[in-house]
């Protein structure tokens, strides 16, 4: 570890450019920009990884520069999200200069960070966060991007404006329709789609009208519990839903109103998971 931290970081977001197959040249950018160590909190840090966790040695800022968990509340299992699923799913949202984003679920405010770098001073990012401890250390590190807004709300219970993307940083057993009624046409929604049992899938979704996104689900995605998003009953059934297909046949997500039949993946009220294709006119995500 004889070079700068800047050098590290540079690294780093290289390292993520690979495993994440990113294209965007603004969020590979970010990520050598946006100092992690800002949004960590005091070291020696723990960080977690296939491995288990460790606790660094010392509290040196490039032992973070890893593609690795860090700890944020242990108390809680609060972490700061691995780098590169991040990578993977924020690089889908392909958000430009000028764009707008909510994070929910924001926690200390570093992806939040990526998304401001990205969207640049033009743009504006929402950063709701429903724990108070989170809050404040947010509102500290994100001091440096004016164009963030951070708030302390229940992101399952509060309504948003439209915006070109949302990403939600834990996990839910279905989507809520306040964070589908926030998604422009043509702008996208992030999301973990998660059981109370084994792995949950990343959930990719593209508005293409009132009532149909594209949709996307990639196995294998562990949050934890995104509160006021969870049914039991649902969680139920998409346990076993996953457990038969891994959510491969999904291609879209329908929120028009329709009796379930062979084509319904995960049927709920209000929307549905769908093997159908979006309508003619729209391209698939």
């Amino acid at each position: 570890m004889s070079d700068s931290v800047e050098a590290a970081r540079q690294r780093y977001a290289e390292r993520l450019r690979v495993l994440a197959h990113m294209q965007s040249a603004s969020l590979i950018a970010a990520f050598a920009q946006v100092p992690r160590e800002r949004f960590a909190g005091p070291g020696p840090w723990t960080l977690m990884g296939d491995g288990g966790s460790l606790l660094t040695e010392d509290a040196d800022p490039r032992r973070l520069y890893q593609n690795v968990l860090i700890a944020l509340d242990e108390s809680k299992g609060i972490n700061n999200g691995q780098p590169s699923l991040w990578a993977e799913f924020l690089d889908r949202l392909e958000l430009r200069e000028g764009d707008s984003a909510l994070h929910l679920g924001c926690g200390t405010g570093y992806y939040t960070a990526i998304l401001a770098e990205i969207v640049g001073p033009g743009g504006r990012v929402t950063a709701v966060e429903i724990d108070a401890g989170m809050v404040a250390r947010a509102l500290q590190a994100l001091a440096l991007w004016p164009q963030v807004r951070v708030i302390q709300e229940d992101g399952a219970n509060t309504t948003f404006e439209a915006v070109d993307a949302v990403v939600v940083s834990a996990g839910a057993t279905h989507p809520l329709a306040a964070w589908l009624d926030a998604v422009k046409r043509e702008g996208r929604l992030v999301f973990p789609l998660t059981s109370n049992e084994g792995p949950g899938a990343m959930v990719c979704l593209r508005r293409m009208n009132a009532d149909w996104f594209g949709a996307r689900l990639e196995f294998g995605a562990q949050f934890i519990p995104f509160a006021g998003a969870r049914n039991p009953e649902v969680s139920r059934r998409l346990s076993e839903a996953l457990e038969r297909d891994r959510g491969a046949p999904v291609r879209s997500l329908r929120c028009d109103v329709h009796a379930e039949d062979e084509s319904c993946w995960l049927h709920g009220e209000g929307w549905c998971f769908s093997r159908s294709q979006v309508a003619p006119r729209c391209a698939a995500p």
